[in-house]
Parts: structure tokens; sequence; C-alpha cells
């Protein structure tokens, strides 16, 4: 049974809490495109660096993760802070590619707060049969 996100709560709305505006809906937004040889996956990534982004592929599922910091000083005209906030934060997503893809197979191209990566096409292994062992 799914829970409920509790970020996504009646009292947020109410309380108008500052330091949950992003959600996850809006964060790593993914386009997947099918062609005849592959798959063509572009993800949204605004505002992160190239480091700290990661991509893994363990048992048929490739991660992207990702990690956000950043702070804001506003101090007025005596150099008084007026309002100081920090924050950080990381997300990921998780795709099936298949058993029969490897890290070499995928290639992947970070450009302009874009997170383009290219899977290829592979033939399923068939499922072998049961194969008895004759008992004497």
């Amino acid at each position: 049974m799914l829970m409920p996100s509790l970020r996504n709560s009646v009292f947020d709305d109410f309380f108008g809490t500052p330091f949950l505006t992003r959600t996850e809906s809006n964060m790593m937004k993914t386009d997947i495109k099918e062609h005849d040889a592959g798959y063509e996956l572009t993800i949204d990534l605004p505002g992160i660096k190239k480091e700290n982004i990661r991509a893994e592929l363990n048992d048929g599922y490739l991660t992207i993760s990702a990690e956000s910091s950043g702070s804001k000083d506003e101090k007025d005209e005596k150099g008084k802070y007026i309002c100081r906030e920090r924050y950080s934060g990381s997300f990921s997503r998780s795709f099936y590619v298949g058993e029969g893809i490897t890290e070499q197979d995928i290639t992947a191209k970070f450009e302009d707060g874009t997170l383009k990566l290219a899977i290829p096409k592979k033939e399923a292994i068939p499922a072998q049969p049961n194969r008895y062992i004759a008992i004497d």
C-alpha cells in the first residue's frame, strides 16, 4: 500500500511552507523516446552541476541521482542580515533497462541543464525451460 506524501498535505497549502517549494513532481522531469535502435531519455536538471549527477547501472536498473545545494543571503544597507537561507537536497529516479545492458552500451551527455542518455535495445534472453535430472 502506498502512503501519501506528507509534503503534499493540506497543511503545506494552508501554512505555505517556504522550504518545500520544490516537489517531487517538479524534479527530474523525463521524456522517453523510442527509436528502432533503442531509447533516448532526456532528463531536466536545471541548476545542477555535472559533477553532482551520477548514473549507475545495477541488476538491470539504471538509476540517475543528483544533489543540489546553495544559499541566499540578503543584507540591508548596514550589512545586517535580513534573510539568510540555505538549502540542500538529493533526488533520484530509476528505470528498468534490462539485464543484458552494460554500462558500456549507454551513452550520456549533460548540457545546459539537460541530461541525455541513449540506451540501445538488446534481444531479450529467452527463458530456459526447466531441465530435469534423471534420478536412478
